[in-house]
């Protein structure tokens, strides 16, 4: 009986090549007959610093989100918004005093895609908008940007949102004092059936003072001479504008908020600013609803404001929950539906 001949590691490894590269174009029949499924490559575990792709390696790339319909998951119909949210770059801000100042800025941008399509490649989106970040200002960077990755992209729709917060001095009421307030704005950009809308949001934060907690108060001391106090709490409004083209400054809106509410939160306070801030709010008491109909009013009549829309929210501190109301004017801002987190993202500011 002939000796069985053990093979070498060189003819192992020969062999093992042989049938690694059958594998390569053998169907999926031949793989299970064979048991070659079971046959892996080795893989390198180490990262190749040094390897550089070339313009033939890169064109081979599976690019499975520009891939055929057949790959689509799911309805085959169009979808409103895709893209990407928060991501974070320096963008300047221009001052109304002509000054720039750079801000840490959250960018969303999304875009509309068509039934037929996979999907999109949504680094495109942060690459179109880093190519502009570094020249102009706020809504012109975003007018370069949308106009840069719907052409990448392909795209009918698409929406930008910058948010950031913008800091202004404020001086103390009595004391002269001076301290940063920073205030939550973001602009908008929205391309929707050819048409463009720019919009600017901002939170507003106040102090409100009830009204009826006041006079109850009063009541309590003119009666019997017990001493009472109105319950007041911090409350935020967010007031959303269409922008009718005209500049707009960024000081002048919370300007605006300050003219129809005037009891904003102090930053720099000492007894005397104390003092009058409690004057203040005494001067200046307002449920929810006045809250909000006292924006409308001062925004209606401002010709930079079309569409508006304000959300306020009176964190109540009597009360276990909180007395919120919506005003709008327009239809740019009108929802049948609210979202259900709505009034919670009005938080206190941080």
């Amino acid at each position: 009986m002939q000796a069985k001949i053990l093979p070498t590691r060189k003819s192992a490894e020969a062999a093992l090549e042989v049938l690694r590269n059958y594998t390569e174009t053998a169907t999926d029949e031949d793989l299970k007959q064979f048991e070659l499924s079971k046959i892996h490559t080795a893989l390198n575990r180490v990262y190749p610093k040094e390897f550089k792709p070339d313009p033939k390696y890169l064109t081979g790339l599976p690019d499975l989100q520009n891939g055929p319909s057949s790959l689509i998951v799911g309805a085959k119909t169009a979808i409103h918004h895709v893209g990407i949210s928060n991501f974070r770059l320096p963008i300047r801000y221009r001052r109304k005093n002509g000054s720039d100042i750079e801000i840490e800025t959250s960018v969303t941008g999304t875009v509309s895609l068509a039934a037929e399509k996979k999907g999109i490649n949504m680094s495109r989106i942060m690459r179109s908008f880093y190519a502009h970040a570094s020249y102009g200002h706020s809504l012109e960077v975003i007018e370069k940007a949308i106009d840069s990755y719907k052409d990448d992209i392909d795209s009918f729709d698409a929406r930008i949102q910058l948010s950031f917060s913008f800091p202004m001095q404020i001086k103390s009421l009595r004391s002269n004092l001076v301290g940063w307030q920073y205030y939550d704005i973001s602009l908008e950009l929205v391309d929707f059936a050819g048409l463009r809308k720019k919009m600017i949001h901002l939170d507003y934060v106040y102090s409100s003072t009830c009204p009826c907690s006041l006079e109850l108060s009063e009541h309590a001391r003119q009666t019997r001479q017990q001493l009472a106090t109105p319950h007041s709490q911090r409350s935020v409004a967010r007031l959303s504008l269409e922008l009718s083209g005209e500049q707009l400054w960024f000081e002048d809106l919370v300007q605006m908020a300050r003219l129809a509410v005037p009891t904003e939160t102090q930053v720099m306070v000492k007894r005397e600013d104390e003092q009058a801030f409690a004057e203040l709010n005494a001067a200046h008491p307002i449920f929810v609803e006045d809250a909000a109909r006292s924006f409308y009013s001062v925004l209606e009549l401002d010709p930079r404001v079309k569409d508006f829309r304000v959300v306020a929210s009176h964190q109540e501190s009597l009360h276990s929950h909180d007395a919120v109301s919506i005003l709008t004017k327009g239809q740019t801002f009108v929802q049948e539906s609210l979202d259900p987190k709505l009034f919670s993202t009005l938080v206190l500011r941080k």
